[in-house]
């Protein structure tokens, strides 16, 4: 007789979940776990918000596949030097011998970790000067290759070769006070985006003529015809392409963000709940109108060939006057719209300095252009923070044309002020 339990012992076969439910899943999990629950859960996230909001983020240094492991002349001084020329952290307490001497040390340089110790010549370990000179070359790699350069010649490194711009990045050559050779280096810096990136902003006017005047006198922008009669470009800018929509009682930039695979994009959006319009096809590239679950509209567009950066391969150009150096996403929820841009779009999220303040993260590094979200509004809106050159000035325009400007205030970055145009569209200035 057969066993009516056999079918249980039939080998299980995995199946590949609905792409659709997998999704609408991860993101109700998602916001399960980002929402606060209970006063001293609450009070402990506050606390760890706060610790976390310092002005530099952080990097997790782990061993990697290689490694470097340096043999000094003077391990103590080379851990004060490298901490302040390079900006390495201690990593431990370093191991210190019967005679003095330091036999392992350890620094987190970015997210990797230097090794050294101090010389043992009854091992035949010496470091570069008593071998008469480097015989390889540690690379380096920084956000900003000339102050990092500047700094270590100034404590004493021996320049090699200057700081100069290859078609690879930049970088220049030291040798630091232990005889080491050190190739310093950053990727070059590249407008193009990377998936998730804001490639293009326009921003939403009622009247298109009225705002071409205010915002042609003001940021100095001068403009070319759109592609429709409401529509305006600003030329002459060099990293960003930014434009002007009249027609719209929504007072909001709206961002348009470049996307690898813009169809796994809006099922991405859907099952977020969301809404995506199907692509369609337009000069630069496949587009698509969306909303997010919380009313702010935005777009995604791929680009006709599918040219994107890749992460960590270039650096973000410093905005000139007249782009835009900052976007706040205002929500009601920062909750969900976490949850919802996560699962939608792949950023992530870390706390910010404000309350509800949220900074945005795209492949590790900040979303290009820098961009935040911020809770507690009644209406979802993106509000840009212009960089001017002279914010005096541009305070002066905004208020001879009809605007609103507070006074500036000082700030790590530099100096800004709060602003509406003549259509009380909001909208910051800043002088970095």
């Amino acid at each position: 007789m057969t066993d009516p339990l056999d079918a249980l012992h039939t080998p299980v076969e995995p199946v590949a979940p609905d792409p659709i439910f997998a999704a609408r899943l991860r993101e109700r999990l998602r916001r399960a776990l980002l929402r606060p629950t209970g006063d001293p859960m609450s009070a402990q996230v506050t606390a760890t918000a706060a610790r976390s909001a310092a002005p530099e983020r952080r990097l997790v240094a782990t061993l990697h596949s290689l490694n470097s492991y340096l043999c000094v002349d003077d391990a103590r001084r080379a851990l004060d030097w490298y901490a302040e020329a390079f900006g390495a952290r201690w990593r431990g307490e370093p191991i210190v011998m019967e005679d003095g001497r330091i036999g392992h040390a350890e620094l987190a340089v970015g997210d990797s970790v230097l090794m050294l110790a101090d010389e043992w010549p009854e091992l035949d370990l010496l470091g570069p000067t008593a071998r008469g000179g480097p015989s390889q070359s540690l690379y380096l790699r920084v956000p900003d290759v000339d102050a990092t350069f500047d700094r270590a010649v100034e404590l004493g490194a021996r320049p090699v070769r200057p700081v100069t711009d290859y078609d690879f990045g930049r970088n220049g050559v030291i040798i630091d006070p232990f005889g080491h050779r050190w190739m310093i280096t950053m990727p070059p810096v590249s407008a193009v985006p990377r998936h998730g990136d804001i490639g293009y902003a326009s921003l939403w006017t009622p009247d298109i003529v009225r705002a071409t005047d205010f915002y042609g006198t003001v940021l100095e922008w001068s403009f070319a015809p759109g592609s429709g009669h409401q529509g305006r470009q600003v030329e002459g800018l060099p990293h960003q392409h930014i434009g002007l929509w009249g027609g719209e009682e929504r007072r909001t930039l709206h961002l348009a963000v470049a996307v690898s695979d813009i169809h796994d994009t809006i099922h991405r959006i859907r099952a977020a709940g969301g809404e995506a319009g199907e692509p369609t096809d337009e000069p630069y590239g496949l587009a698509s109108m969306c909303v997010d679950d919380q009313g702010l509209p935005f777009s995604l567009y791929q680009p006709p060939t599918g040219d994107l950066a890749v992460p960590d391969e270039t650096v973000t150009p410093v905005p000139a006057p007249g782009e835009i150096a900052h976007v706040t996403l205002q929500v009601p929820d920062t909750v969900r719209a976490r949850a919802f841009y996560s699962t939608a779009l792949g950023w992530e999220f870390s706390p910010g300095t404000v309350p509800d303040g949220w900074r945005v993260h795209n492949h590790g590094t900040e979303v290009r252009p820098v961009t935040g979200l911020h809770g507690g509004f009644g209406e979802a809106a993106a509000v840009p923070t212009f960089t001017v050159a002279d914010i005096s000035t541009a305070i002066t325009r905004v208020r001879d044309h009809g605007g609103t400007a507070a006074d500036p205030e000082d700030r790590p970055y530099g100096r800004t002020t709060q602003c509406t145009d003549n259509q009380g569209t909001p909208f910051w200035l800043a002088q970095l």
